[in-house]
């Protein structure tokens, strides 16, 4: 059984570290952003993870995938923001000023992940990290299953969030018309 070793430490700026300062411990553990959404606890590797930071107001991209709920400015990068209640089916609501922004890689492409909020960091022994074709074809999205003390929690892998065909569709909104 994986649990929890590994303490979460908010620094200025709303960015993560373990208490330890590393990612990992060893080759045979992997580090999770554990995050809730709807109630259901869900994670990314810290590998991922570039900061956090609590929501702002977010600003609609015209001609963007529904699963995009539309762009934010992060320290002069516009990026961005995932629907993880879109993509999940789960029913939208507003935002509220105590969820949280996940800055995040995806592959190449930098975005944010919009939860409800972010809880703690989690130190997980590879063996018990279960593969995502163990849960059916419904789980696209998911990377693998792991057991911590609190629950199950699904981990993604955010180069698959996108489809490729939802990823050529946010490059083409994200394009701006040079304006002089």
């Amino acid at each position: 059984m994986a649990t929890a070793t590994s303490a979460a430490v908010a620094e200025p700026e709303g960015r993560w570290t373990s208490a330890s300062g590393s990612t990992s411990e060893n080759a045979r553990t992997r580090e999770i952003l554990v995050f809730e959404v709807e109630g259901q606890k869900y994670g990314i590797p810290t590998a991922d993870v570039r900061e956090l930071v609590r929501a702002v107001t977010i600003t609609p991209l015209p001609g963007a995938p529904d699963v995009i709920e539309g762009v934010v400015n992060v320290r002069g990068r516009v990026l961005p923001v995932l629907d993880m209640r879109a993509r999940f089916r789960l029913p939208a609501r507003p935002l509220d000023p105590s969820d949280h922004f996940i800055v995040a890689s995806a592959g190449p492409r930098g975005v944010i992940l919009h939860v409800d909020g972010a809880t703690h960091l989690a130190l997980l022994d590879e063996a018990s990290i279960q593969p995502s074709q163990s849960l059916g074809p419904s789980a696209n999205y998911v990377a693998g299953v792991a057991k911590l003390e609190e629950g199950m929690v699904l981990i993604h892998d955010l180069a698959t969030f996108l489809s490729d065909a939802e990823g050529a569709s946010l490059d083409q909104a994200l394009r701006v018309p040079d304006v002089r």
